[in-house]
């Protein structure tokens, strides 16, 4: 498939929110194995779904934001993309931490918190 062949991800029109979601069921298969994965990957899954979302860039940052956000309405206690990593890194990128503290999370009310432990919530709620 080329580029021209795959639906225009516009901020939430119905082709956005269908990646939004494929997205979320993408990553909870990873939490559900109990692996990380990377940006990279999850980039070549959603083409593979029929969405072009780069690994970098305000996309892919704004979709992994509200794959977030629509688990946290659906009452999910945890911060779903701590489990999607930079290759290089193996951690999440700077977006992750400063959408962790922010409302409904707040992961940075908690005393110690990191995103190792965001990670290990994750893989308890969804394993």
């Amino acid at each position: 498939m080329t580029d021209t062949q795959f639906p225009r991800l516009k901020h939430g029109s119905d082709a956005w929110c269908a990646a939004r979601d494929s997205m979320v069921e993408i990553i909870k298969g990873w939490a559900a194995e109990g692996r990380t994965d990377y940006y990279g990957t999850l980039s070549g899954s959603l083409r593979d779904a029929g969405f072009s979302v780069p690994p970098r860039g305000t996309l892919m940052s704004d979709l992994l934001e509200a794959a977030c956000r629509v688990e946290a309405d659906r009452g999910v206690p945890v911060v779903l993309t701590a489990i999607v990593v930079n290759r290089r890194s193996r951690r999440p990128s700077e977006q992750f931490e400063v959408l962790a503290k922010t409302a409904p999370f707040r992961r940075g009310d908690e005393p110690g918190w990191s995103w190792e432990m965001e990670r290990d919530r994750v893989f308890a709620h969804y394993g």
